[in-house]
């Protein structure tokens, strides 16, 4: 695990190669953009995605996935709907019992396949484990504190791991529930599309802190159906992500839902951006997940409608408000 292979030159990708040189560990960094790569080789920096951060030596920029596949570990950092297009590419050159660390958040539309089920097809020799938890990508590229889940069923390869890219700032806390910390990565970003609505239409810090709360109980309903456990949605998985990300301007799926809020449109949101926002493209796959395994996730449903069916979204809010009353534990 001395060499780091990672597909996906985004923001995180880039953060992730910054922070796991500081491991100790040579990393090659894979981009599907030829200028990408020759500006990270050339310039120590990527300019693209990650500007003023300065990458140090020994991480070394590709175009050329054999050279991903070669490396000892491969950390997938694709946006959720590339991930299988993405591990289809590697299929042929995978060694077989490299492991495979996921740390793209989402379902993917039409199959409803969590990322794991995605790779598992794709990629079926490979050692499965996933990376996810509270983590803006600047603050990691900074050597900031943070803390993340590192989820893998087989415990002494989780272990070794850890080891290999965990720093005193950046500290994976091993678990083994794949399923939940998958979950919480996937729907988090939906709600957090519905917290910046609230905070863009002014309707106050009391119902952002009910929304996160309530969002907070229809994200464990959905990893509980689908076999994980409600005690890792508690955790830096579930509910950290879930805080940071829906409660900051920093967070792409936060400001996309202020900007909803403001009353800009989607097309002109998403034409103003280059990075992917996972939540837009995750939301229907969630509710339609939801409906399949017979659950009941109102806020997410609220956020599909708004995004995918065109609903007006003083309408779809109105339509939260007036839900029946419940008991809090149902």
């Amino acid at each position: 695990m001395d060499s780091i292979g990672i597909v996906g030159a985004g923001a995180w990708g880039t953060a992730l190669a910054a922070t796991i040189r500081r491991a100790g560990r040579n990393v090659v960094l894979w981009a599907h953009e030829p200028e990408v790569v020759a500006g990270i080789n050339a310039t120590r920096a990527n300019a693209a995605y990650l500007p003023d951060i300065a990458l140090e030596c020994g991480i070394r920029a590709t175009i050329d996935l054999a050279e991903i596949a070669a490396q000892g570990v491969v950390l997938l950092v694709t946006p959720a709907q590339h991930l299988r297009a993405t591990a289809r590419a590697l299929a042929p050159l995978w060694r077989p019992g490299t492991p495979a660390v996921i740390c793209a958040k989402g379902i993917e539309q039409g199959t409803l396949a969590m990322m794991t089920e995605v790779v598992e097809a794709e990629l079926p020799t490979a050692a499965i484990a996933v990376l996810s938890g509270p983590t803006f990508a600047i603050e990691v590229a900074r050597g900031l504190p943070t803390a993340v889940t590192l989820a893998c069923a087989d415990q002494a390869l989780g272990k070794r791991l850890v080891e290999a890219v965990g720093t005193p700032t950046f500290r994976p806390y091993l678990a083994d529930d794949l399923v939940g910390a998958e979950i919480g990565g996937a729907v988090k970003n939906v709600l957090a599309i519905a917290c910046g609505i609230v905070e863009g239409r002014g309707m106050g810090d009391n119902a952002r802190a009910a929304l996160i709360t309530r969002g907070l109980a229809e994200l464990t309903r959905l990893a509980v159906a689908k076999g994980g456990r409600a005690e890792t949605l508690m955790g830096l998985s579930g509910l950290g992500d879930l805080i940071l990300t829906a409660s900051s301007s920093q967070s792409r799926n936060y400001s996309l839902g202020f900007a909803l809020g403001e009353g800009r449109s989607l097309a002109d949101i998403l034409a103003s951006r280059r990075a992917v926002t996972e939540g837009v493209w995750s939301a229907g796959a969630v509710v339609e997940l939801a409906g399949r395994l017979g659950i009941e996730m109102p806020i997410c449903a609220g956020v599909d409608a708004v995004i995918n069916r065109g609903q007006d979204l003083d309408q779809a809010i109105a339509a939260l408000l007036n839900r029946p009353f419940r008991a809090e534990t149902r």
